[in-house]
């Protein structure tokens, strides 16, 4: 399912998610332009989540490099499909989201979110030496609290049928609980192994939704009700 926009937002382009969108792709298109030199940038900046579990016998210094990571990484993606689709979906739900939260709190959610996700990442293979980059564990973050914060909004969607893609609309409760519900399926489905062999972090992907359940509406103020009409005689 591609979503297309949301019934939630009053307004698309909203401060932080703005500027979310603009530094993810200014980072991909620095990669772009480095081509086959990207690679030191990749691995400086990626999370490894073995890395991150032996930090008890790293220097401090070296240790404070590697927690970056859970930060860092999310700004890197592994090709054009990577960042459209996760950008795609900050672009949808993010707004909406900001809108309740704030600029200063819906960027600290936002990295807090991302920082989760790479922990889901790291218990689920604590051993694993391949990078974990990408923006989705965040973005997941915002999906979750986007499921709490709005179940009853309206995701018009663009759904892939062979040969006719119908556009509809879906409850915004059910489209992510069904996303949610195929995250959590295929990280079952790939097994312990899974972590430590690269492709999707469904993990990733699982923890960071469940973080913005959690969080979001600790995080939400309340919705602006509508003044009432006065109708004079």
């Amino acid at each position: 399912m591609i979503p297309l926009r949301d019934s939630e937002a009053t307004r698309r382009l909203t401060l932080a998610n703005t500027i979310l969108i603009v530094a993810n792709i200014a980072v991909f298109a620095l990669e772009v332009k480095l081509g086959r030199h990207a690679g030191p940038i990749l691995a400086r900046y990626a999370m490894v989540p073995a890395q991150v579990t032996r930090l008890r016998f790293a220097a401090p210094q070296h240790a404070l490099a590697t927690l970056a990571t859970l930060i860092t990484a999310t700004f890197l993606h592994a090709g054009f499909f990577h960042i459209a689709g996760n950008l795609l979906y900050l672009f949808i739900f993010g707004p909406a989201v900001e809108e309740r939260f704030g600029a200063p709190r819906y960027l600290f959610f936002y990295f807090s979110a991302a920082v989760a996700a790479g922990l889901a990442m790291i218990a689920m293979g604590p051993n694993s030496i391949v990078p974990v980059i990408g923006a989705s564990g965040a973005i997941a973050g915002v999906l979750g609290a986007y499921f709490v914060l709005y179940p009853r909004g309206r995701i018009t969607t663009i759904l892939p049928l062979l040969i006719i893609w119908p556009m509809i609309d879906i409850s915004a409760y059910f489209y992510l609980l069904f996303w949610f519900g195929a995250q959590l399926y295929a990280g079952i489905m790939a097994g312990a192994q899974g972590p430590l062999l690269g492709g999707v972090a469904w993990w990733a992907h699982v923890g960071g939704f469940l973080f913005g359940v959690a969080l979001g509406p600790m995080l939400a103020r309340a919705r602006a009700v509508p003044a009432r009409r006065i109708r004079r005689a």
